[in-house]
């Protein structure tokens, strides 16, 4: 299987929002869609969706234009979009039916999904509890007597929180057992725990051989999961290929360093750059890992403590910041 995104083009009046966007998916894996806000990543997406009308390109999956009759798709929307006040579960119902899957089969996998996704207390009224009664009127020594149940209501949309709204979002979005899953943020709101609750689905879902697209603003969670990437601004591609072919590119110029004394003299003394310096911490530019041994070499000399000296490739962050800082408005 494979994806292929040719040309896509997008304007509104005169204003280019998206131009001669391309990239492929030639197995499965994370690919990752970059940019700042507005460089034109949700248009392209939703372009590639067919939601938007494309002024120019295509997108073909196996050789033939995507579209619901060609590809399972599974996506995840950026903004919020439930409907405020239907239950949820007749939600997942509807969803699920518009994308093939009869209603017993979703209510299996809601039931998998709501659990995986800790999601069951809005869906699934409590199991009647019952416990021992103590001996009463009416009531028997050794019998037992139930807790009457609260009747459930089934909860709306508006009545969760926007991080458990994406949790129902993303059961839909997965309820298909799509081929192709576009995720656009999907981390935006989420406290830690269920951060790292969705990033184990993201890999259960990698692992089973599925294309994944992610649009996000967190690129260690980016750096985390993705082989490829495109980085946007202000519409078009500023930098694109395989990420770590690129990191490799730039070569191990980005050096941690932490003493127990001051190292500042030396730094200096070699040419290296201080990004940042606190308490005998310093995030050192250098040219190369020739710079680098020169400054190791100097302190040794010097008898100055060292506790971490750790040279390395920039990270995606430092490259998306590179790519677009310096133009982005």
């Amino acid at each position: 299987m494979s994806l292929v995104v040719s040309h896509l083009h997008k304007k509104y009046g005169d204003k280019t929002v998206v131009e001669d966007l391309s990239f492929e998916m030639n197995q499965p894996g994370v690919y990752a869609l970059l940019g700042t806000n507005g460089a034109g990543k949700t248009t392209s997406i939703r372009m590639m969706l067919g939601m938007l009308a494309r002024d120019g390109g295509e997108v073909l999956w196996n050789g033939t234009p995507l579209s619901s009759e060609t590809c399972n798709v599974g996506y995840l929307a950026e903004e919020r979009g439930l409907y405020p006040k239907y239950s949820l579960m007749d939600q997942l119902l509807y969803f699920a039916s518009l994308r093939g899957v009869s209603k017993a089969e979703a209510k299996e996998r809601i039931r998998y999904w709501a659990k995986r996704l800790e999601a069951e207390e809005y869906l699934y009224a409590p199991q009647a509890s019952t416990e021992a009664a103590e001996p009463s009127k009416g009531v028997r020594p050794g019998k037992s007597r139930s807790r009457k149940a609260t009747a459930f209501k089934p909860k709306l949309a508006d009545q969760l929180s926007k991080g458990n709204q994406q949790k129902i979002q993303f059961m839909i979005a997965l309820i298909s057992d799509p081929e192709l899953i576009i995720l656009d943020e999907p981390l935006s709101g989420l406290d830690p725990v269920n951060t790292d609750l969705f990033k184990g689905i993201i890999r259960d879902e990698i692992a089973k051989g599925k294309y994944l697209i992610m649009s996000s603003h967190q690129m260690a969670t980016v750096e985390e999961f993705c082989t490829d990437i495109t980085i946007m601004n202000r519409s078009k591609s500023v930098l694109q290929g395989n990420l770590n072919e690129i990191k490799k590119s730039y070569g191990r110029v980005n050096l941690h360093l932490k003493t127990e004394t001051s190292a500042t003299a030396y730094i200096q003394a070699v040419g290296a750059a201080i990004v940042t310096e606190k308490e005998n911490e310093y995030q050192i530019k250098v040219s190369g890992e020739e710079q680098a041994n020169k400054l190791l070499s100097a302190l040794i000399t010097a008898g100055v403590p060292i506790i971490t000296f750790d040279l390395r490739e920039p990270s995606l962050h430092e490259i998306f910041i590179e790519k677009v800082g310096d133009h982005h408005e």
